[in-house]
């Protein structure tokens, strides 16, 4: 891609963690396509859910999107649909991100494309969030999917909370869908060596801005059955801001509170260099260290 096109980035989140064959089939649009480049996509069986990154040119991006959310409103069933992540739709979340070249208002006014494109083809009601919110009360993510797949059909009939395009109704398998444009963000996750939910709960609201915690981060405790543990799940929003390590230094205190040790933790999907740097200088303490010192950084100038 040339230094001087406009580039995306996009990260759709789609309600399918389990079955290999619908998530290549979901994947599909995204591979092979000029202006167009597949960067990375995780699927987690115990959030019956997959995180897709992929960037490129805007307009074979927006159309490689509208495909893809097309396979997965064909191929999943939201009735059918069990997992620890909430989630209120086949596809749950499109958030565009600006990358290089590219305005913020201009990411806006694509994703609002994509959201009037995908609603009219697909009879899906869908939502505009963060910043390309209609409103103050539609900015938070959890704000739109609160009361998730089950209870939205009652939702977007009461005062408020009418779709920004799409029909008054939900689509009976795919349900609904927020689409936006953000920041770049971390989806960064901490395992407890407890099988307890509440506990994670409990560390969630502590850490999560909305019950007081730190400033640009959403959290929410979920079991990982298979491994017999819980997790604290979290999205990091402007790790500029909000550095990885003091999220997890602050479960890692309230976690201690219980008794409860962290086992590990995660990174979903890609990851700014920025990000993990900022986090190694602290645990190690280093002084004036700068991204500049990465090797990788100076092997790409």
């Amino acid at each position: 891609m040339s230094d001087s096109k406009k580039i995306i980035e996009c990260v759709p989140n789609f309600s399918e963690g389990i079955s290999r064959d619908k998530i290549e089939k979901i994947v599909s649009p995204f591979r092979g396509k000029k202006g167009l480049r597949l960067l990375d996509y995780q699927q987690d069986a115990d959030h019956n859910r997959m995180v897709v990154t992929v960037i490129g040119e805007p307009e074979p991006l927006k159309h490689a999107v509208i495909e893809a959310m097309g396979v997965a409103i064909a191929s999943i069933d939201m009735k059918k649909h069990e997992g620890q992540h909430p989630r209120m739709g086949a596809v749950d979340v499109v958030p565009f991100i600006p990358i290089r070249n590219i305005t913020m208002a201009e990411t806006i006014d694509i994703s609002k494309n994509v959201a009037k494109e995908a609603a009219e083809k697909y009879q899906l009601p869908i939502f505009l969030y963060e910043r390309s919110a209609s409103g103050n009360e539609r900015q938070n993510l959890a704000e739109i999917r609160k009361g998730q797949f089950e209870g939205m059909a009652e939702k977007i009939k009461s005062p408020g909370w009418k779709p920004d395009f799409g029909p008054l109704e939900i689509h009976p398998t795919a349900g609904v869908t927020a689409v936006g444009a953000r920041m770049p963000l971390v989806a960064y996750n901490v395992n407890l060596g407890t099988d307890n939910l509440e506990i994670a709960n409990d560390i969630a609201k502590k850490v999560r801005y909305i019950s007081g915690g730190l400033r640009y981060c959403k959290g929410i405790g979920i079991e990982l059955k298979e491994r017999n543990i819980v997790q604290v799940s979290m999205n990091m929003t402007d790790f500029t801001k909000t550095a990885i390590y003091r999220a997890f230094e602050l479960i890692r205190t309230e976690a201690k509170r219980y008794g409860v040790s962290v086992v590990g933790s995660e990174i979903i999907g890609l990851v700014p260099m920025e990000a993990l740097t900022e986090t190694a200088a602290y645990y190690l303490g280093l002084e004036n260290f700068s991204a500049d010192q990465v090797l990788e950084y100076r092997m790409l100038e």
